[in-house]
């Protein structure tokens, strides 16, 4: 199952009664009851907040660290509801939190990168929350695998939970970035593709981990047309008992929100029309012409495969890769295209022309 149904959903009625991306905003954890309500009031002075959100049971890599006040902070988002006017999400991982949340009438529920990662877990909330009509999102799992992302939403979906939303907040990698999570934007996309019927929210201060990021990082996601910000705020970022470098104070966070261009899907402007159906045409045969220059290529590299079958010579050539993988993007340059992004796309081409040799060199001998 690769979408689901169009039903009536919460998150989408809630977009079109405000006509603009939601805004969902609050302290990575609740840590007073105190600091909830005056992050609560000063969110709600700036008139755009759509849900206040805020950690009762935090998730820690390691035991020790500050792991939420628990269900004590669940009367705190009571007050935050009854008394601010603020709707309340927070984060369950098992059964017993949905139960709780549900019991002080917790507004939204959402599910965790490192719940999102484990089937098992995954099922067990989706039948806890079965029946009970709670709208619920889910953030992707923490390793960047779109499958166990709609493997959840399917999971919700099958438990007859169709106000669902899906959270982007970027993903665990090894390799060197600015980001704490990198965003991955392509695995968002491929998720909104599948589930078009379902909103999709970016975790800008997730995908971050600093707050000088967490305006251009919103930017980005409503260029793609994203349908939600979920940003962590706190009164006292420096002083915040966890992820206190990602969070931003209320009054920066009506700036951001201030700052943000607010874009057009399309344009009824003919001109607009004209042109953009113009230059598309054009992209189409400017792809046409890559394809077939890149099938010239493959057939060029079977043509290579064949020798070497005939002349038993390996592979994989060294310091022929090395060659194309150093000239290939110094081209680029000259080209004006991104370097980085030909590398990649070089490493791509590589793995297919070893799969191509791969299957001449190993052919069976005619008899």
């Amino acid at each position: 199952m690769d979408s689901i149904s169009p039903v009536d959903n919460y998150f989408v009625r809630r977009l079109a009664e405000k006509g603009h991306p939601l805004v969902i905003a609050g302290p990575c954890s609740a840590e007073t009851e105190e600091q909830v309500l005056a992050t609560a009031r000063a969110l709600k002075a700036l008139g755009a907040i759509d849900l206040f959100r805020s950690g009762i049971w935090k998730p820690r890599t390691r035991p020790g660290s500050f792991e939420g006040v628990g269900t004590m902070g669940l009367r705190w988002l009571q007050r935050v509801r009854d008394e601010v006017g603020l709707p309340v999400t927070i984060e369950v991982a098992t059964p017993r939190h949905v139960e709780e949340a549900l019991a002080h009438g917790i507004d939204v529920l959402w599910i965790g990168a490192r719940t999102t990662v484990n089937p098992f877990a995954v099922q067990e909330l989706a039948d806890a929350l079965a029946g009970t009509g709670v709208p619920v999102m889910v953030k992707n799992p923490v390793n960047p695998d779109v499958a166990l992302w709609a493997g959840a939403l399917e999971r919700m979906e099958r438990a007859g939970i169709h106000n669902l939303a899906a959270i982007h907040r970027g993903f665990s990698t090894f390799a060197p970035s600015r980001y704490r999570n990198a965003p991955t934007w392509q695995l968002a996309i491929e998720l909104k593709t599948r589930f078009p019927h379902i909103p999709l929210i970016c975790d800008p201060s997730h995908i971050s981990g600093r707050r000088d990021l967490i305006q251009p990082v919103s930017q980005k996601a409503l260029d793609l047309d994203y349908d939600g910000l979920i940003i962590e705020t706190h009164p006292d970022p420096d002083q915040a008992w966890s992820d206190a470098e990602q969070q931003v104070t209320p009054q920066r966070l009506g700036e951001i929100l201030s700052e943000l261009k607010y874009r057009y899907r399309s344009s009824d402007n003919a001109d607009y029309l004209n042109k953009a159906e113009e230059l598309r045409q054009k992209m189409d045969v400017a792809d046409r012409e890559i394809l077939e220059a890149l099938a010239r290529r493959m057939a060029l590299v079977e043509e290579l495969a064949e020798y070497k079958r005939e002349n038993n010579v390996k592979i994989l050539q060294l310091d022929r890769w090395n060659e194309i993988f150093k000239s290939r993007p110094e081209w680029a340059g000259k080209l004006r295209v991104n370097e980085k992004f030909v590398g990649e796309l070089y490493k791509l081409i590589h793995i297919e022309s070893i799969r191509k040799q791969t299957e001449i060199l190993n052919r069976p001998d005619e008899q």
